[in-house]
């Protein structure tokens, strides 16, 4: 059924919007899923705060013009989807490539390429991206480089203290020794 030119409009319009929350996408070679096994993915990818996108390859096209990004005119061709990345590419490359795996679907899906901060990538870069650190990863690992000095000055106050504690310990206890003695 042929879609009306104010529906094609629309949908860049929406197209440009996503790429406009997204700091990259990956684009995957389809053939054969079946309704359950996208929703699956979906599902995984939506927990990386991704998106799984089917669309004409002409419209997106057209909004990646419209939003001022290269068009990898070499990716946008034949059955693809488009796998979009909120603030955590890497993150949402780790968990397409992982349901893809995890589900075997290396036949009926694979990777392609992607785009990532106005540079096209080729399929090895989309797996080196998704070994990245994820966005919650950087989080803690940037919170654990803060708390550890905080914690190196709370070991050496909380040792410094034992060791005048012990000092007036043994200190006491010889003064008791002495006491003792005399009576």
């Amino acid at each position: 059924m042929p879609v009306s030119k104010a529906r094609k409009e629309e949908l860049v319009t929406e197209y440009v919007d996503i790429l406009n929350e997204s700091d990259g996408f990956v684009v995957v070679e389809t053939q054969g899923l079946n309704v359950s096994q996208i929703q699956g993915m979906r599902i995984a990818l939506r927990e990386q705060n991704g998106r799984y996108l089917v669309a004409k390859n002409t419209l997106i096209k057209k909004a990646l013009e419209t939003a001022n990004w290269t068009v990898p005119e070499h990716l946008l061709s034949g059955p693809v989807a488009y796998v979009f990345g909120r603030d955590n590419l890497p993150g949402v490359s780790k968990a397409l490539l992982k349901h893809i795996e995890d589900e075997d679907f290396a036949e009926k899906m694979q990777v392609t390429g992607g785009m990532m901060n106005g540079d096209i990538l080729d399929a090895r870069q989309v797996t080196e991206i998704s070994q990245l650190p994820t966005l919650d990863e950087l989080r803690a690992q940037l919170a654990g480089m803060v708390v550890a000095p905080a914690q190196g000055i709370v070991n050496a106050v909380h040792q410094a203290t034992g060791g005048v504690v012990n000092v007036l310990q043994a200190y006491l206890d010889k003064q008791e020794e002495g006491i003792a003695a005399t009576e």
